[in-house]
Parts: structure tokens; C-alpha cells; sequence
């Protein structure tokens, strides 16, 4: 049973959602709300930061077992930069945002 759906919600998955449909899902949100784009920093922040948790099974495990209260101390603040992650996914840079 998952505690919370907070980050599923912010990449409209379910919480069954696979490793695919996860990557899918960022990949579209993210493009979408790039700041080189047009988007919001922040929300792009949030999509990236869901994606950086759930596409882990040790971090997507402790945030379904016990919510984001689990990823305290080790699980968000000294993650990946948003625009590294999204430069992994889509090559190249993303043209400095951060």
C-alpha cells in the first residue's frame, strides 16, 4: 500500500506505473515544463525531483512505505541538479537554466 501519491501525481502515473512508463512520463512532463521552454522552474523542479525518487527502487520503496517523512536525510536534499538529470535523458545541455 502506498502512503502518499504526491509524486505519482505530479507525473500522472499510478502507482503500479513501470520503469518505462515512468521515464515516458518525466520525459513528456519535463519537456513541458522546461524554464527553456516556457515552463515553470519550480514545477520542473518538482517533476524532477518525483522522477529522481521514483525511478530509484531503494528511494521508490521507502516513499511508498512511508512518504516523503522516508526520504528524509538521504533522499532529496543532496540529489542530482535538475538540468544533469534532464541533460541525461535528452543529451546534450538544456541551456543553463540552473
Amino acid at each position: 500500500m502506498v502512503k502518499e501519491t504526491k509524486f505519482y501525481d505530479l507525473l500522472e502515473v499510478p502507482p503500479t506505473a513501470s520503469e518505462a512508463e515512468l521515464k515516458k512520463a518525466y520525459r513528456k512532463k519535463a519537456l513541458r515544463e522546461h524554464p527553456d521552454k516556457g515552463g515553470d522552474p519550480e514545477k520542473f523542479k518538482s517533476i524532477t525531483a518525483a522522477y529522481e525518487v521514483l525511478s530509484d527502487p531503494e528511494k521508490r520503496g521507502l516513499y511508498d512505505r512511508f512518504g516523503e517523512q522516508g526520504l528524509e536525510g538521504g533522499g532529496m536534499g543532496g540529489g542530482m541538479d535538475p538540468q544533469d538529470l534532464f541533460s541525461q535523458l535528452f543529451g546534450g545541455s538544456g541551456g543553463g537554466f540552473f
